[in-house]
């Protein structure tokens, strides 16, 4: 069993010391995004999940002094971030550190998996585009989603029985911010693909070992002045899209031959 926080102590406790005495040199928090750029133009995002923050004005307490900081006190919002903005915070900034380099030629997620018709796919959070290329192969698809607007599951043990039974999992990035990944991992039974997917995820292979994660599909940042300026004017993914590269990693062998590349991380 994976306990609640466990991947976020992961990620913290193997990437101070690689990256947490670099400089921070610009924060932006936007509607959708939030941006973290370091020293050296290393820059990482994490989603805003504005629907789970309580009202209120003082989220950030720190706001005018996180610029100037170093990385570890942003990285540190991972494991004691109170909300999930906060916790955000430490994300971006731990992809920020990772900072992943583009590959010739994006790999695509779904041509990696091989679905088919056999498939039962489980979607934790919803990637709305991703719905009728994975319906197209005959794959059944059930959808788990914490906003109750999208949620096509309501009812738990249906929720359960639809992570037990899968055989291929594909779950957003965002399950890190709001502590639900380890019980969705814990939940899987025997699934023979486990992806994590956004531009969230980060691209730490070291974070997910011993647990059925075996495909980390994240992002590398081509331009990180145009995607700063994107996510402080309330952009999101699709304005995002001409700025960032799609990269994946393989953790372990599946049971299905996977056509790709490792991407190498520092």
């Amino acid at each position: 069993m994976i306990t609640t926080g466990e991947i976020s102590d992961r990620l913290y406790e193997h990437l101070l010391n690689k990256g947490g005495d670099f400089p921070v040199e610009e924060v932006r928090v936007g509607l959708n995004y939030l941006g973290v750029r370091l020293e050296g133009n290393r820059m990482g995002l994490a989603a805003v999940l504005r629907h789970e923050l309580a009202p209120g004005c003082s989220i950030f307490g720190e706001a005018g002094s996180l610029s100037g900081s170093k990385a570890s006190v942003l990285l540190g919002r991972l494991v004691d971030g109170k909300n999930p903005l906060e916790k955000a915070l430490g994300l971006a900034t731990a992809n920020a550190i990772i900072h992943p380099e583009a590959t010739e030629g994006e790999k695509d997620t779904i041509e990696l998996i091989n679905l088919t018709s056999m498939d039962r796919v489980v979607m934790i959070g919803l990637f709305r585009p991703l719905v009728p290329r994975i319906e197209k192969t005959g794959a059944f698809l059930s959808i788990i989603e914490r906003n109750a607007a999208l949620m096509e599951l309501p009812d738990q043990k249906a929720r359960e029985k639809a992570l037990k039974e899968c055989t291929v999992a594909i779950i957003t990035a965002t399950s890190i911010l709001n502590n639900t990944i380890e019980d969705v991992l814990n939940g899987l039974e025997n699934p023979r693909h486990v992806v994590l997917l956004g531009p969230s995820t980060p691209m730490c292979g070291e974070a997910f070992k011993g647990t059925p994660v075996n495909h980390l599909g994240g992002s590398a940042l081509l331009d990180a002045g145009k995607i700063m300026r994107i996510v402080s004017e309330g952009g999101g993914t699709p304005a995002l899209r001409p700025y960032l590269r799609f990269v994946n990693m393989l953790l372990k062998v599946t049971t299905q031959p996977l056509r790709h590349e490792v991407t190498k991380i520092i």
